[in-house]
């Protein structure tokens, strides 16, 4: 186990490199110089390349990107074009309300998403069966977006029973962490479902119900746990894609989270800053992804990591 996972965390380093190869690249590709945007419209092309100048944009890209690449190494991400900060101060101030916003969500995700699933797979093709995957089609189907825009509307506007934006307290975290769990309750709900009707055909089911176990011990202890596997896969991919929605619905309910400073770094084209903020949320999907290998055995003996 220590050296499957020291070798996936010398795996990372490759991976990580590259993702600060292709979102230097692209954001080249956004319109717009930064350096006149620091300036002001009106300010002269004196004054202009003398801030080019400043900030190192005058340089070649290869050797723009090599200087940022030996400071990552090094722990320094660069200042922040925008405010003159360093950027690993302004992204681990953001990070933990992200990570917070992210952990709500996934179990969110889980607890419905194996809940339906279960109930699903226990009376397969019934009246409830259909009806849950139903709701789930549904939930697959509707925008992030626009589902928070509807719950804002209804519980904040019409009921006032929670608020409508903000990262105060509980109350604040309920609205965008079902927001951003409903998709993927809805696809791990028909992940558990197909995987608890492929497990409850199996013959030892089948003998565990001749020997007279309780229906649900069967279900909770011999199915769920060998149905977990791809289930485990699902959330862990879910993780990443609840990374990459905390962009949007920080966006809608006004959370200062690293979605968010993604975005307003974005616009301003403020290099660095989008850079050590995907840099962060890359790594935190490696780790999701290490954890996920790391619970396949723990779930199954016989899986060999490697």
């Amino acid at each position: 186990m220590l050296m499957f996972m020291l070798r996936r965390i010398l795996q990372t380093i490759p991976v990580m490199i590259g993702v600060t190869f292709v979102v230097f690249f692209i954001m080249q590709l956004v319109p717009g110089d930064p350096a006149v945007l620091l300036a002001g419209e009106g300010a002269s092309k004196e004054t202009i390349e003398a801030l080019r100048e400043q900030l190192g944009l005058n340089q070649p890209l290869y050797i723009q990107y090599f200087e940022y690449l030996m400071n990552v190494f090094k722990g320094d991400l660069g200042v922040s074009l925008k405010n003159s900060q360093p950027v690993l101060d302004e992204i681990l101030v953001r990070l933990p309300i992200t990570i917070e916003l992210a952990f709500f969500s996934i179990i969110i995700t889980i607890v419905l998403g194996m809940a339906a699933g279960i109930i699903s797979a226990v009376k397969p093709y019934s009246f409830t069966d259909v009806s849950v995957m139903l709701i789930a089609l549904f939930g697959i189907s509707l925008p992030s977006f626009w589902l928070g825009l509807m719950l804002m509307y209804f519980f904040s506007v019409k009921l006032q029973i929670l608020p409508v934006a903000g990262w105060d307290s509980l109350l604040h975290v309920i609205l965008p962490a079902v927001t951003l769990g409903a998709g993927g309750a809805a696809i791990v709900a028909r992940m558990t479902r197909s995987s608890m009707l492929e497990v409850v055909r199996q013959d030892y089911i089948r003998t565990a119900r001749a020997k007279g176990l309780r229906e649900s011990i069967i279900i909770y202890k011999h199915a769920l746990r060998n149905a977990l596997i791809p289930v485990i896969t699902v959330v862990g991919l879910q993780f990443g894609a609840l990374l990459g929605g905390t962009v949007l619905v920080e966006s809608i309910f006004a959370i200062n989270g690293l979605g968010r400073m993604i975005v307003d770094a974005i616009r301003m084209r403020d290099l660095p800053m989008v850079q050590g903020g995907v840099l962060f949320a890359s790594l935190i999907f490696v780790v999701v992804n290490l954890f996920v290998d790391v619970f396949y055995r723990f779930f199954n003996k016989r899986i060999e990591l490697n």
